[in-house]
């Protein structure tokens, strides 16, 4: 299924779910739907900040992408 269709049919169970009410199957495909159109979302947009670059105050230019994964690299400290 591609996104159009995620998108159609989240819609077509948003309008069911206010018109009659959802099936507990129809209420965890709308939960999983959603939660696949919001992981899209969030990667399509981690892929164009991954590509921005930012002029520091010092002048020097700081790729996102690079800075992210930079601080996804370094050990978390407790």
């Amino acid at each position: 299924m591609n996104l159009g269709e995620k998108i159609k049919r989240i819609n077509e169970l948003y309008h069911k779910s206010q018109e009659e009410g959802l099936t507990q199957e129809e209420k965890e495909e709308q939960a999983r739907l959603r939660a696949e159109y919001v992981a899209n979302v969030r990667a399509n947009l981690r892929g164009q900040l991954d590509n921005v670059d930012i002029r520091e105050a010092d002048g020097s230019i700081t790729n996102l992408g690079e800075k992210r994964k930079k601080s996804e690299s370094k050990p978390s400290v407790l």
